[in-house]
C-alpha cells in the first residue's frame, strides 16, 4: 500500500513550445477532479442524519443515535490531521480516490441490516467513515500547491471551496431520488449515494494529476513566474514525516495562532447552522418549513460568499489572507448581533441576517485554509492544512459548538450562547491578528 501511494515521480521535460498548451490543459483537469472528487466526499458524509427519522421510529433514542452520530467528527478531527501527513508524501490522484472510495463501501456497508443493528455497530462505522473522509481535503490542498500558484491560489480555492456546498446540497434531492427509484429509505439515504460516489471517485482517478513534474511540465512557479518567499530549489523535494511535523508545523508558531483562529471560525460557524432550528423555533416562533427554508438560504449563501471572499483577497489585498479575513469577521460580528438583538415577529431581517452569516463565515473558513497553506512548503501543505482543520473540528466544533453552547444555552438561555458567539468571533479577529505582521514578510519575500 505505502509504495502505491507514493508521490508519481517525475518525467523528462516536454518540448517548450507545448508547455504552455499543455499545462492548461492539466490545469483544467485536475480543477475538475478535485471539485467534483471533493463534492463526491459530501455524498457519503451526512447520510446518517437523513435516517435518523426512520431509525427513531425503530425505537433507537435521539440520545443513542446523537452518540453513534459523533463518530464521524470525532474521526474527521483527527484523520484531517494525520492523513494531511501521510497525504504529503502520497499521490494526490490515487489518495483522493481511494479515501472516497473507502468511504462510499463503508456507506454501502451502513445502508445494511448490519450496518444499522446497533448503537455500537453505527459508531464504528461512523468513525470509519469520518477517518475516510479526512483523505479528502489533504490531497486536494496538495494539488493547490503544486498545480497553481500563489497569487492565484485564493481565487482558485474559494471556487473549489463551493464543491462542499454543491455535494451538501446535492445529498437532500438524491435522497428523495433514491426512495422514489428503489423503494426504501436505506437505499436513499446510503446505497445510491453511495454508489454515484464510486462513480465519481473513478472519474476524479483519471482527471488528477499528482504534480507538473509528473507530468513533464515545469513547477508552477516557474510556469506563473511567482516565487514565494524561501522557494527554492530544494522546495521541489519531498520531505520527512519528521521534518513536515517537527520544522514546518508544530514549531510554526504563527500556524498555531492560525489554526486557534480556526477554532474560533469554526464556533461560530457551527454555533449559528446547528442551532438554528432550536432557536428560531423556541425565541422566533419559526414554523418548520420556514426553519428549512432559513437554513438552506445558509449554506447556500456561502458559494457567492466564498467566491467574493477569494477574490478580495487576491485583488485587492495581494494575496494577504489574515487581513480579508479579520474584515469578514467584523461584518460577521454585526450579522450575529442583528440576528441575536432582532426581536420576534420581524422574520425578514432574521433571514436577511442569517444569509448574511452564511455568506461571510465561509469566507475565513476557505482563506484559513488557503493560509495554511501558504505558511509551509507545498511539500508539507497537506498537514498543514490538517493542523488547522483538527483545531477547527476537534475545539471549535465538537468541544465548543455542539458541547459547550449546549450547555451554556441550558444553564444561562439564548442570551449567553450568543454572547459565547461574539466572543468567538473577537477572539478569532485578535489571533488572526497576530499572523498578519508574518503574512506581509512572507509576500515581501522577508524572513
Amino acid at each position: 500500500m505505502k509504495s502505491f501511494l507514493l508521490p508519481a515521480a517525475h518525467k523528462p521535460r516536454i518540448n517548450e513550445a507545448d508547455i504552455d498548451r499543455t499545462y492548461r490543459q492539466h490545469r483544467l483537469k485536475v480543477f475538475i477532479g478535485i471539485f467534483i472528487g471533493y463534492a463526491g466526499y459530501y455524498l457519503v458524509r451526512k447520510n446518517f442524519s437523513l435516517a435518523m427519522p426512520e431509525l427513531v421510529k425503530e425505537g433507537f433514542s435521539k440520545g443513542d443515535l446523537g452518540l453513534a452520530m459523533s463518530g464521524v467528527a470525532i474521526a474527521y478531527g483527527l484523520s484531517k490531521f494525520l492523513m494531511g501527513s501521510i497525504s504529503d508524501r502520497s499521490d494526490a490522484r490515487k489518495f483522493l480516490s481511494l479515501g472516497l472510495l473507502i468511504s462510499a463501501v463503508i456507506t454501502l456497508f451502513m445502508g445494511t441490516k448490519v450496518g444499522l443493528s446497533s448503537i455500537a455497530i453505527m459508531f464504528s462505522l461512523q468513525f470509519l467513515n469520518g477517518w475516510a473522509q479526512g483523505m479528502g481535503w489533504p490531497p486536494c490542498g496538495r494539488v493547490m500547491t503544486h498545480w497553481f500558484s500563489h497569487k492565484e491560489r485564493g481565487t482558485k480555492m474559494a471556487i473549489w471551496n463551493v464543491a462542499h456546498n454543491v455535494g451538501g446540497g446535492i445529498i437532500g434531492p438524491m435522497f428523495a431520488v433514491g426512495v422514489l427509484w428503489f423503494g426504501t429509505w436505506q437505499a436513499g439515504a446510503f446505497v445510491f449515494p453511495a454508489v454515484i460516489a464510486i462513480v465519481i471517485a473513478l472519474i476524479s482517478f483519471i482527471l488528477v494529476r499528482d504534480t507538473p513534474q509528473s507530468c513533464g511540465l515545469p513547477s508552477i512557479e516557474e510556469y506563473k513566474n511567482d516565487y514565494p518567499a524561501y522557494y527554492n530549489e530544494n522546495s521541489e523535494k519531498e520531505l520527512t514525516t519528521k521534518e513536515i511535523l517537527f520544522t514546518y508545523v508544530l514549531n510554526n508558531k504563527v500556524l498555531w495562532f492560525v489554526a486557534l483562529a480556526n477554532a474560533f471560525v469554526y464556533l461560530v460557524r457551527y454555533g449559528v447552522l446547528d442551532w438554528a432550528p432550536t432557536y428560531l423555533s423556541e425565541v422566533k416562533g419559526y414554523s418548520i418549513k420556514e426553519i428549512g427554508w432559513a437554513y438552506f438560504a445558509y449554506e447556500w449563501a456561502a458559494i457567492p460568499g466564498t467566491l467574493v471572499c477569494g477574490y478580495i483577497s487576491d485583488k485587492f489585498f495581494k494575496g494577504k489572507r489574515a487581513m480579508t479575513t479579520m474584515i469578514f469577521m467584523l461584518l460577521v460580528t454585526i450579522a450575529v448581533l442583528v440576528y441575536w438583538l432582532n426581536p420576534a415577529g420581524h422574520p425578514l431581517v432574521d433571514s436577511i441576517a442569517l444569509i448574511s452569516i452564511g455568506f461571510l463565515i465561509y469566507g475565513p473558513v476557505m482563506l484559513i485554509g488557503v493560509q495554511a497553506l501558504d505558511l509551509a512548503p507545498k511539500k508539507a501543505a497537506g498537514t498543514s492544512a490538517g493542523f488547522t482543520g483538527f483545531f477547527g473540528y476537534m475545539l471549535g466544533t465538537s468541544l465548543l459548538a455542539n458541547v459547550a453552547m449546549g450547555y451554556i444555552v441550558d444553564s444561562t438561555g439564548w442570551n449567553g450562547g450568543f454572547i459565547m458567539l461574539i466572543g468567538a468571533c473577537i477572539l478569532s479577529i485578535i489571533f488572526m491578528g497576530f499572523s498578519w505582521k508574518k503574512e506581509i514578510e512572507i509576500n515581501n519575500g522577508k524572513k
